[in-house]
């Protein structure tokens, strides 16, 4: 059966399932056959489930039975770092490469219960540490529009999965980008919730103060309808909330108001084709009866400084567990101490060693004040500019990266370039607030057409806003 999987959304699925005009076996074998097609060019997946027909078989009983939800028989493609009970969950290490999970995460859990058939884990940069995949340790990534750009990072398998149409949607986790900035890289759409909407159970730690689990899909509305499936209270994380947590109170009457840092715009580094993507957004919105406001962000040229010593901090913590003992590889050294030098230095990549080591450093006396406790309270300034300024407006929208995609090794060798493409998204990780990039246009390099993408961010626990003005930005 010939499916249109490039014009495919999870609501045009549920719709042909529920009238039998195909079933989710028959959908669920379109994309295995389209990963077998596409894969090898661009190792966006680590691994494909051989239960995959299984679960989908399933799902067509349920939806035979009248009992099918919104998600279920679709297909969905899995993030390395994520816990599914019986699979591989490597986080793309060599450290885990064996690791099989014993449970299930509570998105997954979630999800199951949904119906939903899980394609296979995707490659990432390991331990979510990178902003290309090429820290991987399976090999990188590459971009669907150009196989010689990289699909971003650190869930670059699954936006790529999305955008090659492997995947209907896929699942990431954004640390400081990791969704937002993939999804810009290959033209879909990413969601990093507010932090807490989401479980983290069953996830792998990176930073625990900044990690979430989001959505990768082919619209806003596919989006939303993937993010209510897996919000909500776990018992597991004390740092979920619910909906009433926060009382969001809208600016603008009738449409929301939209806030723009002017200042932020104009540092070094952006590319013209994405402010001219971007204004033309500003215009786009504008013209459709939004207010386009200025707003003061005055310590928001602090947020990098601050993530790259907050996020290695809280790694140098969570990765201390991989010791060689509990889980995972085990090298042989002389004595107890070496087995734990001699795994790790054979199980870490380097970006993974960079990290540990500089958040080892900034906790350590002597520079815990200086640096850490610091950067806390820098953070809590930065928290405290976006609160003020939501109080004059609903949104706020930048570039979601500096640029399109860049070549495969083009910034490997200098980390602090690396480390500036995440120049725009790491505020929502900092503020907790929820951000979404939405597809905004395209660049043309070297005769390839790139994808660009639009960011807007919101008040905690307001995704409702973000939801609405996506979809209707989504109408040019």
């Amino acid at each position: 059966m010939n499916i249109d999987l490039k014009n495919l959304t999870i609501t045009k699925a549920q719709d042909a399932l529920k009238k039998g005009e195909f079933t989710s076996v028959q959908l669920t074998q379109a994309y295995l056959d389209q990963i077998v097609l596409k894969n090898k060019d661009i190792n966006a997946y680590l691994e494909v489930y051989d239960d995959a027909l299984k679960a989908a078989a399933h799902a067509d009983e349920l939806i035979k039975a009248g009992k099918a939800g919104p998600l279920t028989g679709i297909p969905l493609a899995i993030k390395d770092n994520i816990l599914v009970k019986g699979k591989t969950a490597s986080a793309s290490s060599k450290i885990l490469e064996n690791y099989h999970a014993t449970y299930n995460a509570t998105v997954i859990s979630k999800l199951g219960r949904e119906g939903m058939v899980f394609l296979g884990r995707t490659n990432m940069d390991e331990f979510a540490m990178g902003g290309s995949t090429e820290n991987s340790a399976f090999g990188v990534t590459k971009n669907p529009h150009d196989t010689s750009r990289v699909a971003g990072g650190s869930s670059g398998g699954s936006a790529a999965a999305v955008a090659m149409d492997g995947a209907l949607c896929a699942l990431g986790s954004d640390t400081g980008g990791s969704i937002r900035q993939p999804a810009s890289f290959c033209g879909v759409v990413g969601l990093k919730p507010t932090y807490g909407a989401v479980s983290r159970y069953g996830v792998m730690a990176m930073g625990s103060s900044l990690d979430q689990i989001g959505p990768f899909t082919k619209t806003v509305e596919d989006c939303e309808i993937l993010f209510n499936a897996m919000k909500g209270v776990d018992v597991y994380d004390s740092t979920t909330i619910t909906d009433r947590t926060y009382s969001p109170v809208r600016i603008g009457t009738k449409k929301p108001v939209i806030g723009v840092p002017r200042d932020f715009l104009k540092g070094d580094g952006i590319d013209s084709a994405m402010l001219a993507a971007f204004e033309k957004s500003l215009a786009a919105l504008k013209e459709k009866g939004y207010e386009i406001k200025d707003v003061s962000l005055p310590n928001i040229s602090y947020s990098l400084m601050v993530y790259y010593i907050l996020m290695p901090a809280e790694v140098s913590s969570n990765l201390a567990r991989f010791d060689g003992v509990k889980y995972g590889l085990h090298v042989d050294g002389a004595d107890g101490i070496a087995d734990y030098f001699e795994t790790r230095g054979a199980g870490f990549g380097r970006e993974v060693i960079r990290r540990v080591l500089l958040g080892t450093y900034v906790l350590s006396s002597g520079y815990y004040d200086a640096y850490y406790n610091r950067a806390n309270a820098v953070r809590a300034m930065i928290t405290e500019d976006f609160n003020k300024a939501f109080k004059s407006v609903d949104i706020i929208a930048t570039p979601t990266t500096p640029s399109a995609a860049f070549k495969i090794g083009e910034k490997t060798a200098d980390p602090v370039a690396m480390y500036l493409e995440d120049i725009f998204t790491v505020t929502a990780n900092l503020t907790g607030m929820p951000a979404l990039s939405i597809p905004c246009g395209k660049t043309t390099i070297d005769g390839k057409e790139l994808p660009l993408g639009l960011q807007l961010s919101g008040r905690h626990g307001d995704e409702q806003t973000l939801f609405e003005v996506g979809k209707d930005f989504e109408q040019k």
